[in-house]
């Protein structure tokens, strides 16, 4: 790893924390996406608005943003495990497998909004049996997902410029 690398790196883990401190401190967050993990639920580009939360409030299906290794997914919760170990399963809807155990200490906040194009969306629970089909093919599929972000990316710039500035991390 080169040194750009190394200092790009740094600074996007600061971004993090920066954020994971506002969320913190204030109660709620915008973040912009930019990973493809939550396809076709969440698409890069789309602002995820994020609540504070308790620990211990996590519920199947929500969307919940943790921190880990000095970065922040938004994935979903697919399962609490036992009382006694204060962890979460989640899983992006487009990853194959689920996330290695998330302790409940390290769930910064739910979302509560996901805003696309000027619209608020509340994200639901459960994905309706179209979005799940998507998300099984790009599950088995990575190369399948690059096609897609692709071909809606060359969609919108033909479409024109979204409204609004958005603030990336």
């Amino acid at each position: 790893m080169n040194s750009s690398t190394s200092t790009l790196g740094e600074a996007n883990a600061l971004k993090c924390e920066l954020a994971a401190e506002v969320l913190r401190s204030s109660g709620s967050l915008r973040l912009c996406v930019t990973g493809w993990s939550m396809l076709p639920t969440v698409w890069p580009g789309d602002t995820l608005v994020i609540e504070r939360m308790s620990n211990d409030a996590a519920s199947k299906g929500e969307i919940v943003l943790f921190g880990r290794d000095r970065r922040l997914f938004a994935h979903r919760v697919v399962a609490k495990r036992k009382p006694h170990d204060a962890a979460i399963l989640t899983r992006g809807d487009a990853m194959p497998t689920a996330d290695p155990p998330v302790p409940e200490s390290h769930v910064l906040g739910r979302v509560s909004f996901i805003v696309r194009k000027g619209r608020c969306i509340e994200p639901s629970r459960r994905m309706r049996l179209s979005k799940r089909a998507v998300a099984a093919v790009l599950r088995r599929s990575s190369s399948a997902a690059r096609v897609v972000v692709g071909v809606r990316s060359m969609l919108q710039k033909l479409r024109g410029p979204s409204s609004g500035p958005t603030l990336q991390f």
